[in-house]
Formats: structure tokens, C-alpha cells, sequence
């Protein structure tokens, strides 16, 4: 089975939009062959393993079939574990967030009955729960199947392994006629079959077979990391493996532009790929990357399809794949012919279980990483700078500056203090001098970003959610949010971290040895102080010190910058993309933004 677009199976465009924000170009081979089948009626079972995408692959079809205008419970989702129903209830509550009037609940164990109570009084239309819980809400009379149109068994032969059987049969002879019933297991034990067997009416039997399809080659890691740490937490593996050549894997094109401008930001050299490229773009980014022009390319799985790019240090899976199969075809991009690769990927929340689902399914080799302190990583930058240090040396690519270190110690200065201050130069210090920051600036024109790339200011803006809560809402689509365990934060530090602030007068002219700059962001961006200052220093690599005075206008903002940098600063800014504006730094003497 093969692989189709989300346009071609029939759907709405509430769903189709919710799809493509979600980051879904294509459909999985299930939800290929799953979707069109339920839609068109008839009861279904799935033989195949979580981790292949079958949850979308259900959940797309029992939300077109409710009736927004009918406030009674009309899909069941019978799950057999909390973890499931939980990470089922989010998915489902993304695919429906443009899905005027259809709200949903999840109820299993451990969950206080008065919320869930609450929830179903509203009048949900979908309920995602654990046999058990549902039982005891049918027994209490909160729970009522008369309007009942489509029973999910989501891992059946999970749930009889468990003990649900004699649960599940008391709930589905409690629905009623005509139903349309939908089974997924990994397998089909005799119970299962004798169970389809008595319920559903001429199945339509779907197999997708598990294909192992680990890469040998690939150390694969996996780190857990809070959502707004993931940045910091790229940024470290980075810098502290001293990686070149890699692909940074997003889940949505939004997150694809977001993490290329704060990448950019800190000196990264990279570029982006997605589905909004034209072919023209997507072919000169890929030429450039073949030839080494950037380091990192920022990409979507579907964008991604088929590049042949040879020698990849590592991937990165910034955001988790869809299903198992895109995570082999993501990790299989590097360790090739017979070469050694790595490949890294990053887990919030509940996403824990849809990878340990994936692991299982797909047979992957994955081990728990801790990620590197901020100690680890000044270690490794001072260490690969003290190899390029000592290779110079021994191959004396260098020409001797005799004249001038004599000078030096002729005025008394210590030939270790000597070599302490030009190191101090090379990693990027300054004096504060306007000498040494044009000094600064030329070197930073002429050598390449990551050449030079080191710390940069924090990022102060959090990644947005790609979905993000659902809230209740009497005309928008609602699901009732889960109360999620919490997770380990690989960064704890960084998410309780306040917002830096510039504490700057308003400009009322340049400052001596400073002249403005112009650029076409301002207040309607919703920029700050705080931004202008962290672009201007990721991007040129200077010092924050070059930046004075800001004032910032309802369209555009001036910045006073030392003179001798503003050439460097417009050149470097110019196409760099602040909170989504694409930069165009002007001279005030030049016609700028109003």
C-alpha cells in the first residue's frame, strides 16, 4: 500500500485544514486504505501495530461522521490503557479544532468521576476511554449509548490480554443497531477473530505488515526535553558533538520557519525546505546543501523525500515523526554506505509512549541520552578550537608577525598574556573600543558563519504548540484537556527562565560614534528591545555593546549602532527573518518604512 495525499480521500475542509496545520502533507498506507472504507460505511479490521498511524487513520473518519447539532455521544473509542486514551483524546482534539460545535472526553481510571460527569453532561459526542471506566459510567447512568454510530476497539487483543473481554462485550451488546464497528489489533488470536465474528458485518480486512526497517549504521538517541527547551537542547548536541553537515526534521512548515530564523539568529549556518517552497527554491536549496553552502537544513518530512545527499553527520527529529516509517526514512538519511551516523530526537510530554509504540513496532534500537551541561559544552568549543590551534601550528599555515609580538614585549606585556588576549579576539571578545569593533566586524565579514559561530543571546520567545489547547467554546470544537503525568525536563533551568530585559532610554538621536539604523519591523510585529538586540548580535557575531539606543515605531524601529559595524549589520540582516518579517536594514537617509 502506498502512501496518498489527505486531499484525495474525500474529506472536509475543517479536517483538511486541521491536517495540514498539524503537519500531515501525506497519508500513512492505513489511513490511506483505512479512511475511504469507514467513510464509505462499512465496519473495518486493522491488523497493525501502534506506531503505523492508525490512530489518524480512525479518527479522521468517526469525526466526519458526527453531527455537530446532536448533543449525545456518538463515538465510543475503547482504549486499554490511560496512556493511550490520553494521547488518542489529543490527537482526536487537534483533528477537530475547526470542527464547529463537536467536543470530546476522555474517562478511564485514576480521573475524578464529577469531571468527567461534567464533560458528558455537555453533551460530548466523543468519548475515548478504558473499558473499565466506561462500564462504570454505564452502570451509574452518566454514560448513554442510545445515539452510539461508530465503536472504536483501539489494540483489542491488548484489551482481552488485560481481562477486558467480558467489559467490552457488555458494551457493544449495549450499542445499538446498525452500528458500524472498527477493530485494530497487532494480532488476531481466536478470541478476537470469534468476537469480529459475532459483532461486525462483512469486515473489511486491512493488513499493514510490520517491516523492521532499523538502520544498523545509526546510533539512535532519544532525549526528553520540555517543549520550549528543544532549542537550547539542538543548540548544545551541536555544539558540543562540533557537528557540520546535518538535517534538522520539523513537523509542520511553521515550525520549519520558526527554528530557521532562531538558528539563524545564533549563528547557524542553514536553510530551510518545505512544501511551500516552489520547485525552483527547493532546487537551489538542495544544490546549495550538496555542496556544503550551509551546515543544516531545516526540512519537513515530505520536503525531504528523496534527497540522495551523501556523508550526513547526523538527524535530528526536532519534532516526532507521524509514524514508524517516517522515522526509518528520516534516521536512514545518514550512516549510509557502510558509514557510521547518529541520529537524535527529542520527546515531550506524552509523546514518551507514541515513541516507545514505535520502537515496538518498528524493532528500533533506541537508548535514553542525557544532554550536555552548558560546562560540557564549553569544554567541547574550547577543545576543538584548541586542536585548530595546535593543527596550525604543526602544519605552519600561519605568517609570522614577529615585528608586532616583539612591540608587545617591548612594552612589558607577558608573551602568555599576549596570547591570552589574541585568543580571547579570535573567539569573539571585544575591548569595547570602536578600533576593536571594526576590527571585530571585518573579521566577521570575512570568515563564514560557522567558522565563527559561539553562544549567542537566549531565544525569548517559546516554540509555539503546533495545535495547542483546545478550549471550550459554545460555537468551537472542544475536547476536554487530559491532565497529563509530568515528564522529565531535560532542561529545568531554562523553563522557568524570566524574559531578559534592556532597560533603554528612548532614542531622541544617535549617541556619539553611533548611527542609526532603520528597520521595517515595529510594534504590530509585537518586537521588543530584547529581540533587536539578540538578532543583531546572533547574526554579526559582535558584541551586544555595538547596539545603543532603540526606538521602536508602530511599522519600524531605529537602532543606534556603532559606526563602524553598520555596515556589517545591514549586510548580515538584510533577508534574516525577525518574528516572520523578512529584515531590509536601511540608512534614515535612504526612503525607509513608515
Amino acid at each position: 500500500m502506498e502512501k496518498r495525499p489527505f486531499a484525495e480521500l474525500g474529506l472536509s475542509p475543517e479536517i483538511l485544514r486541521a491536517v495540514d496545520k498539524m503537519g500531515f502533507e501525506e497519508a500513512a498506507p492505513i489511513q490511506a486504505a483505512v479512511i475511504p472504507t469507514v467513510l464509505g460505511g462499512r465496519d473495518v479490521v486493522g491488523v497493525s501495530s501502534t506506531g503505523s498511524g492508525k490512530t489518524v487513520a480512525f479518527a479522521i473518519p468517526a469525526l466526519e461522521r458526527v453531527d455537530p447539532k446532536l448533543r449525545a455521544v456518538q463515538v465510543l473509542v475503547l482504549c486499554p490503557t490511560r496512556e493511550l486514551a490520553v494521547q488518542v483524546a489529543e490527537e482526536m482534539g487537534h483533528l477537530a479544532q475547526f470542527k464547529r460545535g463537536i467536543m470530546g472526553v476522555p474517562i478511564y481510571g485514576g480521573q475524578s468521576y464529577e469531571r468527567q460527569y461534567r464533560a458528558l453532561a455537555a453533551g460530548s459526542q466523543v468519548v475515548i476511554g478504558t473499558p473499565g471506566r466506561v462500564m462504570d459510567h454505564m452502570e451509574r447512568g452518566t454514560l448513554k449509548l442510545g445515539a452510539l454510530k461508530l465503536v472504536v476497539l483501539d489494540e483489542a487483543d491488548r484489551m482481552l490480554d488485560m481481562g477486558f473481554r467480558e467489559d467490552i462485550e457488555k458494551i457493544l451488546s449495549a450499542v445499538p443497531v446498525p452500528r458500524q464497528l472498527l477493530f485494530f489489533s497487532a494480532t488476531m488470536p481466536r478470541p478476537i477473530q470469534e468476537l469480529i465474528k459475532r459483532t461486525a458485518r462483512d469486515p473489511a480486512w486491512i493488513k499493514i505488515e510490520a517491516v523492521a526497517q532499523n538502520a544498523p549504521q545509526v546510533e539512535q538517541i532519544y532525549f526528553e526535553v520540555d517543549r520550549r527547551s528543544k532549542l537550547e537542547a539542538l543548540t548544545r548536541l551541536i555544539d558540543v558533538h562540533d557537528f557540520r553537515y546535518g538535517i534538522v526534521f520539523c513537523s509542520t512548515k511553521v515550525m520549519v520557519d520558526d527554528l530557521d530564523e532562531h538558528l539563524h539568529a545564533r549563528g547557524y549556518a542553514v536553510d530551510r525546505l518545505h512544501g511551500d517552497l516552489s520547485q525552483t527554491q527547493r532546487d537551489r536549496v538542495m544544490d546549495k546543501f550538496r555542496r556544503r553552502g550551509f551546515e543544516f537544513l531545516i526540512a519537513t518530512d515530505v520536503a525531504a523525500r528523496g534527497l540522495d545527499v551523501d556523508d550526513l553527520e547526523v538527524v535530528f527529529n526536532y519534532d516526532l515523526p507521524n509514524d514508524a516509517e517516517d522515522y526509518t526514512h528520516r534516521i536512514g538519511r545518514t550512516g549510509r554506505a557502510g558509514k557510521s551516523g547518529r541520529a537524535f530526537t527529542f520527546v515531550s510530554g506524552q509523546e514518551i509512549y507514541k515513541l516507545q509504540a514505535m520502537v515496538r513496532w518498528a524493532k528500533l534500537d533506541l537508548r535514553r541520552g542525557r544532554l550536555p551541561s552548558l560546562d560540557e559544552v564549553e569544554e567541547a568549543r574550547t577543545n576543538v578550537f584548541f586542536e585548530k590551534i595546535r593543527a596550525a601550528l604543526e602544519a605552519k599555515e600561519f605568517k609570522p608577525h614577529d615585528r608586532m609580538i616583539d612591540r608587545l614585549l617591548d612594552q612589558g606585556y607577558a608573551s602568555t598574556d599576549i596570547c591570552s588576549a589574541l585568543i580571547h579576539l579570535l573567539q569573539g571578545g571585544s575591548t569595547g573600543t570602536p578600533a576593536a569593533v571594526h576590527e571585530s566586524a571585518k573579521a566577521s565579514a570575512a570568515a563564514p558563519d560557522w567558522a565563527r559561530r559561539k553562544s549567542a543571546p537566549e531565544s525569548r520567545t517559546a516554540f509555539p504548540s503546533e495545535a495547542g489547547e483546545i478550549r471550550p467554546s459554545p460555537k468551537a470544537s472542544s475536547f476536554a484537556k487530559p491532565t497529563p503525568d509530568k515528564t522529565a525536563d531535560g532542561l529545568p533551568a531554562l523553563a522557568g527562565r524570566k524574559k531578559q530585559k534592556y532597560a533603554r532610554p528612548p532614542r531622541t538621536g544617535a549617541e556619539p560614534g553611533m548611527s542609526p539604523v532603520v528597520l521595517n519591523v515595529g510594534r504590530e510585529h509585537q518586537v521588543t528591545p530584547a529581540d533587536i538586540v539578540g538578532k543583531i548580535a546572533g547574526v554579526t557575531r559582535l558584541a551586544a555593546s555595538i547596539v545603543g539606543a532603540i526606538d521602536i515605531h508602530e511599522r519600524h524601529t531605529l537602532v543606534d549602532v556603532a559606526e563602524n559595524a553598520v555596515p556589517v549589520v545591514i549586510k548580515k540582516l538584510a533577508g534574516i527573518r525577525l518574528k516572520g518579517v523578512a529584515l531590509a536594514p536601511v540608512l534614515p537617509t535612504t526612503t525607509g518604512p513608515t
